[in-house]
């Protein structure tokens, strides 16, 4: 016999006006949830007599319309094809107006929609198909009287030509019928042809071979006697006849709907495992959800493993795994006593699996691997992977499956399923279903895994945008906060920063780009950079947003923004604020514990251009909060913002413990009122001050001989405040600045500063607009030792342009008190 008839495909050989060899012209039809027919082959036109342009958008039911009865028993019927006057399975007509949820084939007599025939006897194989696309059954079907010989060979044509039923998923040639779905349904796309037959495929059943190259799926066995069979039920009822015995009691009929049954209930248990699984894009969740779908109806043990990408939640894991892969026990299900698995198989452990194990079987082939029965030597076999403990107790004797879980022809993991010794073992069948539960599985947890990954890479990048700021600046403390988007993804626009600024000033910013996601986020990052930038140029608020605006102009159209930029000078106990197009800032005053929207001029966003910006002076005294953040806080769809910003300024006046307790207090106010679906940035800053008596400078001349004078004030006003630790190193670098300023400086005084804060800073003023620059410097070089010795004595150094020059500053450690 040869490989398709093993196999239950459908090719053979005829004589005279019957089949060719090796084909059989098949009709291929596709309905859609209309009732429509949406494709109508080249065969199909053939058979029936209609052609295409005919037949597309006609409802099914008129095309292939059942009429009268069948042959009669005693002519040639092939085995395994339904008559529906035997009552022997559903009739066409159930499954073209979609009372059929499951696959289902026949044998029946159609009206023709030529002039040539009346009637025309076909066999039939219907497929519902679910999904995203339009379509909803696909209809195979034969001209059955073609296949009628008269000739004494003909019984065995039609038992060879006949689609055949046997239970099995590994039929040669699946891959190539997925590679040529364009020619087998031409009119259609890949997609879609590849899509509809690969639901098929996943039933797991036989294929029909309608040609020497192209196969197509056919429905399995429900009992179908063949005519053979009930040739040898006659002959056993006659012989029991003339021996005067009882009939022989063969209720064929009552085998074939148990059967029928039992295909129909696993294909209930699929779509139901299905609505089970998948409910949540949490990879976490979803791990259980599908370990627990098949205990205990499907199995009684269920241990998912999965690859430590999937686990990590990286990207797609490449390439075959091999010995060296390492798998995660993820999840564990089982019917036993609790406990009884948990010290032998704990979930949480990762291991690799030997070559000569069926996991590694599964895993690198991809296919399903049944033991019937896990023997003592299997048994012992499998024990050698787990160190120190005995697992054979719980293993030999049982029924297994391990079926891949795969996405995309790759295997993310697979599942162990365990049956009790006394269950009935695992067969072809089980085989076939858990294929297929482990098909859905593997789309589902890939699908957690996809989101899983692209959430913390959104993390990661905004993480990245987002600058990680000093919970201490000069004279004030900073908190802040960001919510990503809880409906429109993990990345958006918002931003806040803080730059330090010479004359120990600080600049706080908050912005917001319009819109959400990638671009938001790119546009975002542009343009704290360019404010960044400018910052430290140490341009007047109102110029900064001036130049941000010239700038998003320039980068396009869609660069539109709001921005909120202070700069706040702790010396003078004052705040320079300008505002293009964002909520107004929070100032809780510390005397009363008042707070207020600050007053400021709206301005436009930026991007507008063509609108004048203001900067307004506020006076702040020590212990004053100012609290900026987005609209995204305060804004809630279907309520005015009014209400939101008057809850910001109760919540910002609540007292705290600490600058985190405030941030949280606020974000509790506003972020359980519930609709909100923008991102959130919040900066908090409380404005400490500097008290005069921390702050000593000085106007230095341009003669050489004013750089003793600037080591001496300085020397001295360390020894005032206790610090002497820092007199040498400080009054080093102090001689190394000052006599830069003297030498390249011009006609304004040079300006020595000194500020005793969380550290000591320095800073040297002059109306030079050069900054100096590290050297490489030789043994013998005269000049470019200087910044080269602060470079290596400071905690930290650095020059900034001014609107008349230049400042350069040092920083050096407090000593412990």
């Amino acid at each position: 016999m040869d490989r398709g008839t093993e196999r239950g495909t459908a090719h053979g050989r005829a004589g005279g006006n019957g089949v060719a060899a090796g084909r059989i012209p098949l009709a291929v039809v596709v309905v859609d949830r209309e009732g429509l027919v949406s494709h109508w082959s080249r065969g199909a036109r053939r058979l029936f007599g209609a052609a295409k342009d005919e037949a597309v958008g006609r409802p099914a039911a008129d095309l292939l319309p059942v009429s009268g009865a069948l042959p009669d028993d005693d002519e040639v019927a092939p085995y395994g094809a339904y008559s529906p006057h035997d009552g022997l399975g559903p009739d066409l007509e159930s499954s073209l107006d979609g009372r059929l949820s499951y696959p289902a084939a026949g044998r029946a007599r159609l009206s023709a929609s030529d002039g040539d025939r009346d009637r025309i006897d076909v066999l039939w194989w219907a497929y519902p198909l679910v999904g995203p696309g339009p379509e909803r059954l696909l209809v195979l079907a034969a001209d059955a009287a073609g296949l009628s010989q008269e000739d004494t060979g003909a019984g065995l044509v039609m038992e060879r030509i006949a689609p055949g039923f046997a239970l099995h998923t590994d039929f040669p040639g699946a891959e190539e019928l997925a590679r040529r779905l364009p020619e087998i349904l031409p009119s259609m796309s890949v997609g879609e042809s590849a899509r509809i037959v690969a639901q098929v495929l996943e039933l797991g059943y036989p294929v029909l071979e309608f040609s020497q190259n192209d196969r197509v799926p056919v429905t399995p066995d429900w009992g179908v006697p063949r005519r053979a069979e009930r040739r040898a039920r006659q002959e056993r009822a006659a012989a029991a006849v003339a021996a005067g015995a009882p009939l022989p009691q063969d209720q064929p009929d009552e085998v074939e709907d148990l059967e029928y049954a039992a295909v129909r209930e696993r294909l209930e248990f699929l779509n139901e495992v299905s609505g089970r699984i998948g409910t949540s894009l949490d990879l976490s969740r979803t791990i259980v959800e599908v370990s627990r779908a098949v205990v205990p109806r499907f199995t009684d043990v269920a241990g998912t493993y999965l690859r430590e990408q999937v686990v990590a939640g990286e990207g797609f894991p490449e390439g075959v795994p091999d010995t060296t892969t390492m798998w995660h026990r993820v999840a564990l299900e089982h019917t036993d006593e609790p406990g009884r698995w948990d010290d032998v198989v704990p979930v949480g452990e990762a291991m690799p699996f030997p070559a000569h194990t069926p996991f590694f079987q599964c895993m690198t082939t991809g296919d399903p691997v049944l033991v019937p029965r896990i023997s003592e030597q299997m048994g012992h076999m499998i024990a050698a992977q787990f160190e120190k403990r005995d697992i054979r107790p719980l293993i030999t004797g049982r029924s297994m499956l391990v079926v891949p879980l795969k996405a995309r022809n790759v295997v993310l993991g697979f599942m162990i399923l365990l049956r009790h010794p006394e269950r009935v073992e695992f067969n072809d069948m089980d085989r076939v279903t858990g294929a297929e539960l482990a098909a859905r599985a593997g789309l589902v947890l890939d699908n957690a895994r996809m989101y899983t990954y692209q959430e913390s890479v959104a993390e990661t990048l905004q993480d990245s945008m987002l600058p990680h700021i000093a919970p201490r600046m000069a004279g004030c403390d900073i908190a802040t906060r960001y919510l990503p988007g809880t409906l429109l993804g993990r990345v958006g626009g918002d931003w806040f920063d803080s730059v330090k600024l010479p004359g120990s000033r600080t600049a706080l910013v908050v912005g917001d780009v319009m819109g959400h996601g990638l671009n938001s986020a790119a546009m975002m990052g542009q343009l704290r950079t360019a404010v960044q930038t400018m910052a430290a140029l140490d341009l007047p608020p109102a110029q900064l947003l001036r130049n941000l605006d010239d700038l998003a102009q320039r980068l396009g159209e869609h660069y539109l923004a709001t921005c909120l930029y202070a700069v706040y000078d702790p010396i003078r106990s004052e705040l320079q604020i300008a505002n293009a197009g964002h909520i107004p800032p929070v100032l809780v005053r510390a005397e009363d514990g008042r707070s207020d929207l600050l007053d400021l001029p709206t301005g436009a966003p930026i991007g507008v251009g063509g609108v004048p910006f203001e900067s307004v002076g506020v006076r702040v005294a020590p212990g004053d909060r100012l609290v900026m953040c987005t609209d995204g806080l305060v804004e809630v769809r279907g309520e005015d913002i009014g209400v939101g910003l008057a809850t910001l300024c109760e919540s910002a006046a609540h007292p705290a413990a600490s600058m985190d307790d405030a941030c949280d207090t606020i974000i509790r106010a506003l972020n359980t009122r519930g609709g909100r679906k923008d991102d959130v940035a919040l900066l908090m800053a409380r404005l400490n001050g500097i008290e005069p008596e921390d702050v000593a400078q000085w106007r230095i001349g341009h003669d050489r001989s004013e750089v003793g004078r600037a080591r001496a004030v300085v020397r001295e006003q360390l020894h005032v405040w206790g610090l002497n630790s820092l007199v040498d190193p400080t009054e080093l670098m102090v001689s190394e600045l000052v006599t830069n300023a003297v030498r390249h400086s011009h006609s304004r005084p040079i300006e020595l500063r000194l500020v005793r804060g969380e550290t000591l800073l320095c800073e040297v003023d002059d109306d030079d607009h050069t900054l100096p620059t590290l050297l490489s410097t030789r043994q013998l070089d005269e000049f470019g030792r200087g910044m080269r010795v602060v470079s290596t004595l400071a905690q930290e150094w650095g020059t900034s342009r001014t609107s008349s020059g230049k400042t350069v500053w040092f920083e050096l450690t407090l000593p412990l008190r």
